[in-house]
């Protein structure tokens, strides 16, 4: 009877809409723990023990398999999510899209403007200006459940449409920006396997192998092609039929069979990896560096700013409006929460500097400014929710 009841609380957390926020915050605690603890130097000898022969390369470690083999899954779910959204979710129709893709183009531009204004002349880091573009969705999502009764329904489905466009955006910043050294035989082998996916989306196949066949030899190829392999789950994702002629959505039933693996495996496993950051003096003064600046000032005012900005613009100049229950009060705390950059900003840092010095101190500015933006954040909603209640 104990047992049964372990096993439904367990499940309870699992379908709990923050539980795999709260998860992930656990996992960046225990890994800066790790990090600063007699075991750190054990731990990093793990993340650098090598786990594969000479076909995908020579350095291919285990923190190589989990930023670039596991986090294909993550990035597989993500364009999931987008097709669906794209297809017949928020982001179906131009009107109901006009809004999110606007306000997420303002809260990607701006923040990549205020990196690039204090990196411009800093040859070192100023590839680092993709990094304060993108929103956690899984923390900002997981803030405003714990608001839920306080904020309208819409303020929820607007901030994720907004982060679902913004995943996209980092998908081709990614892609485009953070390519090295393209080797196009192997490119054109990648595109001929994702061809034969939409071959198989054409003829209506339902089974999911018929698109994670192709799919693995996509992510092999990518890999070998300079392009960051974790683009071979976007496409993937994207051949995926969303329904076929009997009504089966294929893509709706891979993405719930996903979600528990990428929520409470893929991703915490990317924080354990990725958070271990060693605190160091002066460590506190890269916070001022212009690496520093530039990426906590372009999450904590570029993000809101940019969101609000063109959200206002688009609104006044009638080519979308609030969606409803939403006011200006709460889009600029909706705006706030979305500078919480964690999983994808760490991800673009570590595609951006290769020097582990600058990845630690990105990293450490990375965490400083989401927990100084989910802090504004929460305390701003709730604050005027009871002033208004």
């Amino acid at each position: 009877m104990a047992k049964f009841r372990r096993l439904k609380k367990a499940v309870e957390f699992i379908e709990h809409p923050s539980a795999g926020g709260i998860l992930l915050l656990s996992c960046v605690v225990l890994s800066l723990v790790l990090a600063n603890s007699p075991v750190n130097d054990a731990f990093a000898g793990l993340l650098g023990t090598r786990v594969a022969g000479d076909a995908l390369g020579p350095e291919f470690t285990v923190a190589s398999f989990i930023n670039d083999a596991l986090m294909a899954i993550f990035f597989l779910m993500a364009g999931l999510e987008i097709k669906r959204e794209m297809v017949e979710g928020e982001l179906s129709e131009v009107k109901k899209a006009a809004l999110p893709v606007l306000s997420a183009i303002g809260g990607m531009l701006f923040p990549a403007l205020i990196y690039f204004i204090f990196n411009y002349n800093a040859s070192s880091t100023s590839a680092g200006w993709g990094i304060p573009m993108a929103t956690d969705i899984a923390f900002a999502i997981a803030i405003l459940n714990v608001l839920r009764k306080f904020i309208p329904v819409g303020a929820k489905v607007f901030l994720t449409a907004l982060a679902i466009v913004d995943d996209l955006g980092a998908i081709v910043v990614i892609a485009l920006f953070y390519t090295h050294g393209l080797e196009i035989n192997y490119l054109f082998y990648a595109l001929a396997f994702f061809a034969l996916a939409l071959v198989f989306n054409y003829f209506d196949l339902k089974n999911a192998w018929f698109y994670l066949v192709p799919g693995m030899f996509m992510w092999y190829f990518i890999h070998h092609s300079g392009i960051h392999a974790t683009v071979a789950g976007v496409l993937t994702a994207f051949a995926v039929p969303v329904k076929t002629k009997s009504g089966y959505s294929p893509l709706t039933e891979m993405e719930h069979k996903l979600s528990v693996p990428v929520n409470f495996i893929i991703l915490p496993l990317f924080a354990l990896a990725n958070t271990n950051i060693t605190y160091e003096p002066g460590m506190l003064g890269s916070l001022l560096t212009p690496l520093g600046l530039g990426i906590i000032f372009g999450l904590v005012v570029g993000k809101p700013l940019g969101i609000f900005l063109m959200t206002f613009a688009a609104v006044k100049t009638k080519l979308s409006k609030l969606p409803e229950g939403i006011n200006w009060a709460h889009l600029l705390g909706i705006g706030t929460l979305a500078g919480i950059g964690f999983t994808m900003s760490i991800f673009i840092s570590l595609l951006s500097f290769s020097e582990p010095g600058l990845q630690s101190s990105a990293k450490f500015a990375i965490l400083t400014a989401s927990v100084v933006a989910a802090l504004a954040g929460f305390v701003g909603l709730r604050a005027y929710s009871k002033r208004v209640g």
